[in-house]
């Protein structure tokens, strides 16, 4: 994680690089899972921004309107997702810099500080995303107002980020907690609505539409899958997280970096895959296609499918708007020390982001419509982010022997272009709607 964020290394933390280094250096004698464990987590803080409450907002709309049918656009998103966070932390590993910083050191004062106000933007539209998420788990669970949830969600948050004084170490045990609280609901909600096996496996890996309406919502999947503030915050989870300097060590540093993308992302995946399932059994199968808010999923499932399942859908939904909120603080504090080199306290970064969202429910404004002109927004911030990462990560004199393959750069090229284009079609039909 960023210097800026961490200022004190705790035992903890040298104890997980003792045992980095040794299974870098091959002398470790532990077992395969043992040699892995210091390497696990940047990947499963950047996974939170792929399950967080704009994820529920989608992923039911799908499964509502059509079923299993877009089960293969989530898969495929994940996929995509995958490829560029790997090259998110390869960045920070192979540089000791990342993304953010790479940007005020390569381009010119102007073009930084214009990059620096459009990020800033989407950080704050993405807490404001997260910041409302939680609340309403705080209101579905507890009964409480909308503005007494939200404060619950400020005190929350502030004591996780609080965690961040202790090193790296106990903030990525508590995300990864959380992201496991999160995987555990869709886990007892997949057993509760017992899919149709057979469907689930063929829409999974089978592409297919059902009419024009189908392939505008799996536009707004793609589109909306990577977030940018996640692509800078991976580049500084692993800058300084654990350092070497010798070829060989960097690649297999690299590689259990790659392990922890494949473990964290995939699990965010089939998290993604299960909310949609979860909307197919409990509402599409039941002609419910027009369930268009949060709110109306959690009303509904509790009739359908029993007390426990409205239940377990708020946890998973509080779990998801506390982790994400604080993952997007610290991506905006990354965000701010990259383009400024400037740093304020942690605390007045997460009081100044809760202002838009106080504001928000204050006003009354519908929650779940917030939430998707959130993700209008983080679209905007996207090509400033996926760009400039693969510029640097295919340029040798910045990556050294970790640059891209070929075959890479065409590939995320490709990715690029497609998700880009996706979200500029995105934030086109949002205009016209």
């Amino acid at each position: 994680m960023s210097k800026s964020l961490i200022s004190t290394i705790s035992y903890t933390d040298v104890k997980t690089r003792d045992s980095a280094d040794a299974a870098l250096s091959g002398t470790s004698e532990k077992n395969i899972i043992a040699r892995l464990l210091p390497f696990i987590g940047p990947a499963f803080i950047a996974s939170v921004a792929y399950v967080d409450p704009g994820n529920f907002a989608t992923n039911i709309q799908a499964g509502s309107e059509f079923g299993y049918t877009l089960l293969w656009v989530v898969l495929v998103s994940n996929l995509m997702a995958m490829l560029i966070q790997s090259l998110s932390a390869k960045l920070g590993i192979a540089t000791g810099a990342n993304l953010a910083e790479h940007c005020r050191k390569n381009y010119k004062p102007a073009v930084t500080l214009g990059m620096w106000v459009m990020m800033e933007l989407v950080a704050m539209a993405t807490d404001l995303a997260e910041f409302l998420g939680a609340a309403l788990g705080f209101q579905l669970l507890l009964g409480l107002p909308l503005m007494y949830g939200g404060a619950l969600t400020a005190i929350c948050t502030f004591l996780i980020l609080g965690l961040q004084r202790y090193g790296f170490r106990p903030l990525e045990i508590v995300i990864t907690l959380m992201v496991s609280i999160i995987a555990v609901s869709y886990l007892a909600e997949t057993l509760i609505i017992k899919p149709d096996l057979g469907a689930l496996v063929m829409h999974s890996f089978v592409p297919q539409f059902s009419g024009t309406e189908s392939v505008l919502l799996a536009t707004g999947i793609l589109g909306a899958t990577v977030m940018p503030h996640a692509i800078f915050l991976h580049s500084s989870l692993t800058q300084d997280r654990i350092v070497v300097k010798e070829p060989n060590k960097l690649r297999r540093l690299f590689r259990f970096e790659i392990l922890d993308v494949t473990i964290a992302m995939g699990i965010a995946s089939l998290v993604n895959m299960a909310m949609l399932m979860m909307a197919a059994v409990a509402f599409y199968r039941h002609g419910l296609t027009h369930v268009a808010t949060i709110q109306d999923a959690h009303a509904t499932l509790q009739p359908l499918l029993g007390k426990a399942a409205g239940w377990i859908f708020a946890v998973s939904l509080l779990a998801s708007g506390l982790s994400s909120s604080t993952v997007g603080t610290s991506a905006g504090q990354v965000i701010m020390q990259g383009f400024l080199h400037r740093h304020i306290p942690v605390w007045l970064r997460r009081l100044l982001t809760m202002v838009p969202s106080i504001g928000v429910i204050a006003l009354g404004l519908d929650p779940t419509r917030t939430l998707v002109i959130s993700q209008v927004i983080l679209s905007f911030g996207l090509p400033f982010a996926i760009i400039p990462l693969i510029m640097f990560t295919k340029d040798r004199k910045v990556m050294g022997n970790l640059v891209n393959k070929k075959l890479t750069t065409y590939a995320v090229s490709l990715v690029a272009v497609m998700i880009i284009s996706l979200n500029f079609y995105l934030i086109f039909q949002v205009i016209l709607g």
